[in-house]
């Protein structure tokens, strides 16, 4: 029943492509070859596990792990500190999220992990994610370990030289909503309203 109820999502424009069937996180394959379209198409329809275990190093330098949050729903944002406007809106919409739910809020955990750990140290992200929300949890860590679990949010990244000797950062920006055992649940769209997330969010909360 999942498919066709996306497919009248989809083309209904409703602008929010969330799955709903469990997928059960294992090992990815590598995604550097693969395109944002691909990547898509494999959220949409769990054509793979999506989402698995990860150590990374949070904004006060602390080492944290997936497992730290069994018991809570996450939503987990790839992106990047000098990302010029839809990471920093699409992570206002996840701190707002939050403020919506009220106490119920407590019951989520909201994660930030970079996809340019050779600037977003974990003393920038401690400068960075405050601004957002006093939850947020930002990740960092070595390049093989942002690959490692970009790789199983089935996240597409590429690093992109400017003509200034500088570098943007090219990556697919979804929020993914993942259940109290971390499970893919699934994802939410840039520009996806903290209303409609909302809506999606509570009745989870109350199972």
């Amino acid at each position: 029943m999942i498919a066709p109820i996306l497919r009248g999502l989809a083309s209904a424009g409703a602008g929010l492509w969330l799955t709903l069937a469990p997928a059960l996180a294992g090992d990815a394959r590598q995604q550097s070859a693969r395109s944002a379209a691909e990547i898509m198409d494999i959220l949409m329809w769990n054509r793979e596990p999506v989402g698995g275990p990860f150590a990374l190093t949070d904004q006060a330098g602390h080492a944290r792990s997936d497992s730290e949050f069994r018991g809570r729903l996450m939503l987990v944002y790839f992106g990047f500190t000098y990302c010029p406007d839809v990471c920093p809106t699409d992570l206002q919409a996840m701190a707002l999220v939050l403020d919506k739910l009220g106490p119920d809020g407590d019951q989520v955990q909201p994660i930030f992990i970079t996809l340019d750990p050779e600037r977003d140290t974990a003393a920038h992200l401690a400068e960075y994610v405050p601004l957002f929300h006093p939850r947020l949890i930002g990740l960092t860590g070595s390049g093989d370990a942002i690959r490692k679990v970009a790789d199983a949010y089935k996240v597409y990244y590429a690093r992109v030289p400017l003509k200034d000797g500088d570098y943007t950062v090219d990556h697919t920006a979804y929020i993914y909503l993942m259940d109290r055992d971390g499970n893919y649940l699934g994802f939410f769209p840039p520009g996806t309203s903290a209303d409609r997330m909302v809506e999606i969010i509570k009745p989870r909360l109350a199972q």
